[in-house]
């Protein structure tokens, strides 16, 4: 930069990006000094070295600017662990693939992980037929780095996102059945309760008593 510059002759190109020809680097110094600006070696291993007029202190911060644009926009892959049991059900399995599918959209890589307990040491195409199945299902967003390798009690595959795939739209869930209509109130007019009504207020006739005695009595006279 400027009088660190060793060449006699360079190659110039202004603040505009104009070809200025080859110049003794005095002369290129001067015309920097003129316009209050700097003269950068830009390509010091081209013959002549290739400089460029610029204000320096504006070039380093774009350059800082730009690297930390570049940082943010970089997203470190973060490598996850998922572990099952060797002889899972159905259903279980589908919620696992479910929540690898939200991981590998997320940008991670998952460890996909398979336990052995017992005599299941002894089967291991188990574990085998199980990370191959997994694997085959997330085949379109997913590849595995490695084939599945066994490690102590667990067998083990490595699935990384493939760029630009994107995880196949959840399934919408079955429609709810409608609960059973109760049955309705049967309905009863105003006349019939009425004459419920009526049925009930309705004094009852007293019956007359009579003497058995009395009766007898009678008669025998």
């Amino acid at each position: 930069m400027n009088e660190r510059i060793r060449a006699r002759e360079i190659r110039l190109i202004d603040e505009t990006g104009a070809q200025m020809g080859i110049v003794p680097v005095r002369d290129a110094l001067q015309i920097a000094r003129e316009r209050e600006l700097d003269l950068i070696e830009v390509a010091p291993s081209a013959d002549p070295p290739v400089c460029r007029i610029m204000d320096y202190g504006k070039h380093k911060y774009q350059q800082a600017k730009r690297e930390r644009e570049a940082r943010k926009r970089q997203k470190s892959t973060e490598v996850r662990m998922m572990r099952m049991k060797c002889q899972i059900g159905d259903h279980d399995l589908q919620i696992k693939v479910r929540k690898l599918l939200q991981l590998l959209a997320e940008g991670n890589k998952v460890r996909v992980a398979v336990r052995f307990r017992g005599r299941e040491m002894s089967r291991p195409q188990m574990g085998t037929d199980l990370l191959n199945r997994i694997s085959k299902q997330l085949e379109d967003v997913a590849a595995a780095e490695s084939s599945p390798r066994m490690e102590g009690r667990m067998m083990s595959v490595l699935l990384a996102p493939k760029p630009g795939a994107k995880p196949p739209a959840p399934r919408p869930a079955p429609p709810e059945a409608a609960p059973e209509a109760l049955p309705e109130p049967e309905k009863v007019s105003r006349d019939t309760e009425d004459a419920k009504e009526q049925v009930r207020q309705e004094p009852v006739a007293e019956q007359p008593y009579k003497d058995a005695d009395a009766e007898d009595g009678g008669e025998a006279g």
